[in-house]
């Protein structure tokens, strides 16, 4: 009778005991938006590349051998800090002005599919699992009429400890829980190799980076931006800064080498002397001097604004 492997990263329907599961043993590890697997080193920045990386152990598959959940950090009693009573201090403290919190930023559409359909022209391996989230469907061989596909369209989200997708209300707290929310679409067919080309845009041997993950946060002179991008070639970078917008011009040194290229269009105006910026080891940081000191709602002028007023600078003091 056909079983299912509970294994983390293999997941495989298998019939012979005594066939090979690749799999993880540790459990997920997220963490200040790397992810990774605690029995393994690599980290990655998307949720694909998570869950594209290859397992790490080798073993036989198991129905009952649950993998272990995310790992939280037990507080010990006795090494919670003893309260310090405060002397009440009767010299009236300074007032400061309001700090201005990090901004959210708007989540970038995911990229479009690579194909909607597999090739008819492909040959396709017995074994393969469909491509689309949270399926999980493998290819038996045979003739394919009748196939349902349910899977989610949309991007996982993982927020304050909350996961979920975009495309769907429902949220869990355990990563074991999210790998079973089951799909809110349905489509005939599944998509075991799409047109079989690797996934990407590619153009002159480079894989075309669509969008970045981006943040920010100000003081009344300047705005910090930062844009996630790993390994960026600095001998090659370019980022040119005009009034209203920064044109950016970022290949990377990985074995494939991968190029983002936009133009930014700024809330504000910028003094473009002045301004900088710096090449990190996982993303590009730049300093946007304002030219009227005001207060930035969002980073990009094409950004939809919070709604949230926002106040830089000192705060008046009442007489």
């Amino acid at each position: 009778m056909a079983q299912k492997c509970v294994h983390s990263s293999c997941g495989k329907t298998y019939t012979d005991p005594e066939e090979e599961c690749h799999y993880h043993p540790g459990p997920p590890i997220f963490h200040e938006g790397q992810k990774g697997w605690k029995c393994c080193k690599p980290r990655v920045l998307t949720f694909d590349e998570f869950m594209g990386i290859p397992p790490c152990t080798t073993g036989k598959h198991s129905t009952t051998d649950h993998p272990p959940s995310l790992e939280k950090k037990q507080v010990d009693p006795s090494d919670a800090a003893t309260p310090i009573t405060k002397p009440i201090s009767t010299t009236p403290e300074p007032s400061r002005g309001p700090v201005s919190a990090p901004q959210p930023t708007a989540t970038p559409p995911p990229p479009p599919p690579e194909s909607e359909d597999d090739d008819p022209s492909l040959e396709i391996t017995k074994g393969k699992i469909c491509r689309r989230k949270a399926c999980g469907a493998q290819y038996e061989g045979g003739s394919r009429d009748g196939e349902k596909c349910t899977f989610h369209p949309g991007v996982p989200i993982f927020h304050e400890g909350s996961k979920g997708y975009t495309c769907c209300k429902r949220r869990v707290l355990e990563f074991d829980e999210f790998m079973r929310i089951e799909g809110c679409k349905t489509k005939d067919g599944h998509l075991f190799i799409g047109s079989g080309k690797p996934k990407g845009n590619k153009a002159g041997g480079q894989e075309v980076v669509e969008n970045v993950r981006h943040d920010f946060y100000q003081t009344p002179t300047t705005v910090i931006a930062s844009f996630f991008l790993k390994k960026i070639d600095k001998t090659s970078a370019k980022i040119e800064f005009s009034t209203t917008e920064i044109a950016l011009d970022l290949p990377t040194t990985d074995a494939t080498p991968k190029r983002y290229k936009t133009v930014i269009p700024l809330f504000g105006p910028i003094d473009i002397d002045a301004s900088t910026f710096k090449i990190l080891g996982t993303k590009l940081e730049v300093s946007l001097i304002k030219t009227d000191g005001a207060s930035w709602p969002v980073l990009r002028s094409d950004e939809q604004r919070t709604g949230e007023i926002i106040q830089v600078g000192r705060a008046g003091r009442a007489v």
